[in-house]
């Protein structure tokens, strides 16, 4: 069992800086934002001494512009986490927003049981711009990840912050690279609101259970394509992909509920490559809704052909979880199995 505080003085967060817009500064030789180290955080926010909280910071070195992002990245940010476990309330981690929802949806998968606040935020304006939006992203994530109810926290989840609004990790995606609510999460309500207040949405948060040891997934499986289908695709570039060296898993970004086109070359290529033991998973390209196989004519041969839907998973969610599931050398059927499983709040699994 978690220990229980007496008030906030004894409150602990670990801000983990990767990189990211909040951090970078104008490089007047290359005319353009770059990664800085974070270190100087309290000079740059110093309201955040008026929590009375304990606050940490542990910086990449170098900071990674989120573009840069990889599996190993989610792998060092999981196993730090894992280490500090017991010396921290809650983490908030600060983070390019062109990738976040990815390195989101990883570490809801990646860390079972931990049962603590991991909130994922950053800004689309450097921290030290006027305007910038990170002081009150950053400023609201602390809250957050510090904030408990009946002595647990009120949100131990992999979160992403941004804008007023607590979302569940792999349930986000970024819809704008231009104005300051970045993040959607189509299909689930948000965790929390922030206004004069913090509204929590208790019904939706995902509570666990307690007793049960934390643990981290350490392997990822990388040998996944994304295929996003369009009007007049080319049977080469279809070819290309699905006939890729060691490719073990295809993210089938389909029309509207799960459709897309009929032509013989093109479900062939697909039939042959399920034969071949690759597994496709079958994502609307659509911001909201869900994949219905079989519901138009135009998705009946994808599930006849034995392509798997992935519901309302959004891309980003898909990609990460076929990377771990098909590292942990399951047999196949029990790979699709828990590919319509909800592992981490992940998918609305069909009744």
């Amino acid at each position: 069992m978690q220990k229980k505080f007496l008030n906030s003085k004894e409150i602990s967060v670990l801000i983990v800086y990767t990189g990211g817009t909040i951090g970078m500064i104008n490089d007047p030789v290359m005319g353009s934002y770059r990664p800085v180290n974070f270190k100087n955080l309290s000079k740059k926010v110093p309201d955040l001494k008026s929590f009375g909280y304990k606050l940490d910071t542990i910086s990449f070195e170098p900071p990674i512009d989120s573009s840069n992002m990889k599996p190993d990245s989610w792998i060092k940010i999981a196993k730090l986490l894992k280490k500090k476990h017991s010396l921290y309330d809650g983490f908030v981690i600060l983070h390019g927003t062109d990738t976040m929802a990815y390195t989101a949806s990883a570490l809801s998968f990646m860390l079972q049981n931990f049962n603590k606040p991991v909130i994922l935020t950053g800004s689309q304006l450097p921290i030290e711009t006027l305007r910038t939006d990170g002081k009150e992203n950053l400023i609201t994530a602390i809250e957050i990840a510090a904030s408990k109810r009946k002595g647990q926290a009120k949100v131990p989840e992999v979160c992403i912050y941004f804008e007023n609004k607590l979302f569940r990790g792999n349930r986000t995606t970024k819809r704008n690279a231009t104005f300051f609510d970045a993040f959607e999460s189509p299909n689930y309500v948000y965790l929390a609101k922030a206004g004069i207040k913090i509204k929590y949405n208790y019904k939706a948060i995902k509570y666990h259970d307690y007793s049960k040891i934390p643990f981290i997934n350490t392997n990822l499986n990388t040998n996944i394509a994304i295929l996003k289908v369009f009007p007049g695709i080319n049977e080469n570039v279809v070819k290309a992909i699905t006939e890729t060296k060691k490719l073990e898993a295809i993210v089938l970004e389909t029309f509207g509920s799960g459709n897309c086109i009929t032509d013989d070359w093109f479900i062939n290529l697909l039939s042959k490559a399920i034969d071949k033991g690759i597994i496709i998973l079958n994502i609307t390209q659509c911001l909201g809704g869900t994949v219905s196989q079989g519901k138009y004519t135009t998705s009946v041969l994808l599930k006849k052909i034995g392509v798997i839907s992935g519901y309302d998973m959004t891309t980003e969610a898909a990609v990460t979880k076929l990377m771990l599931l098909l590292e942990l050398n399951l047999p196949k059927k029990e790979i699709i199995y828990y590919i319509n499983k909800s592992i981490a709040g992940e998918l609305t699994e069909p009744d």
